[in-house]
């Protein structure tokens, strides 16, 4: 007698159920596929698209073609994040300052994650920061012992930084020890991505133009992504987090070939 071979474990889900499991596979790789989903809950595409609509009209997640991502937070002014989390900030700017070596170049992108991370740089080690940040610069000259570079073109209000294409063609043609782009989201099975395309594609240019890549990253940004991919995670060496990180989302970047480096607990 033919053995009758088990149904998949998401078939005849109901739609709060499957709805749930839908969520869970976001929250795990990131994105879905909705071909993929049809074919493991055995229900029609159009079903996975309903679901998808109501997920994402309770802002579960973000509809895209084929499927859908795992929201992002949306970027706030940089007036406003000055003063967000500034505990938190400074225990990661610590923590990744401290990877920094003497005689190095440094390339540090806009943020206010970023001017903290410059104001916690040694005065004493000989460093050439080039950064597209005007108050990153302002403060770097404002202390002895930099080499200030100041990349120049539109300057974006909402990050802080210059952005477009003379800026990018500025950082084509310095070479870096290290970066810092500014990271709006990382998922260990996608990569670095940002939320504006001019940004993002500054972002990349700084990478291309570095030997070695650091992402400074609240807990928030983590296992996530937003709109334009900036890099794979191929091209990033190390990810300074949050004292309070998930292990497993830690463990999942490290198990990809990233160092992980983790911030002391902010009391």
């Amino acid at each position: 007698m033919a053995r009758v071979a088990p149904p998949p474990p998401d078939s005849g889900a109901l739609p709060q159920e499957r709805q749930q499991r839908i969520l869970e596979r976001l929250r795990r790789d990131g994105r879905v596929v909705a071909v993929e989903l049809a074919q493991a809950f055995e229900v029609s595409e159009d079903s996975i698209r309903r679901d998808l609509r109501e997920l994402a009209a309770l802002g579960l997640c973000k509809r895209v073609y084929g499927g859908a991502l795992l929201p992002a937070i949306t970027l706030t002014p940089l007036k406003q994040r000055r003063n967000e989390h500034s505990s938190r900030k400074q225990a990661l700017a610590r923590k990744a300052a401290s990877l920094v070596q003497a005689g190095q170049t440094l390339l540090i992108d806009a943020g206010s994650t970023n001017a903290a991370i410059a104001a916690e740089l040694p005065r004493d080690a000989r460093l050439t920061v080039i950064t597209n940040a005007p108050h990153i610069a302002q403060m770097l000259l404002d202390r002895e012992g930099f080499d200030v570079l100041l990349i120049g073109g539109r300057i974006d209000a909402a990050s802080g930084g210059a952005t477009g294409a003379q800026a990018v063609d500025q950082v084509r043609r310095v070479r870096a020890d290290l970066c810092f782009p500014g990271a709006c989201a990382i998922d260990a099975a996608h990569g670095l991505w940002g939320f504006d395309s001019e940004e993002s594609l500054f972002k990349r240019a700084m990478i291309e133009a570095s030997d070695e890549t650091v992402i400074v990253a609240t807990d928030d940004k983590l296992a996530v992504v937003a709109t334009h991919q900036v890099a794979e995670l191929a091209r990033v060496q190390h990810l300074v987090v949050e004292h309070s990180a998930d292990k497993a989302t830690r463990a999942a970047f490290s198990a990809r070939g990233v160092a992980v480096h983790r911030a002391e607990a902010v009391a």
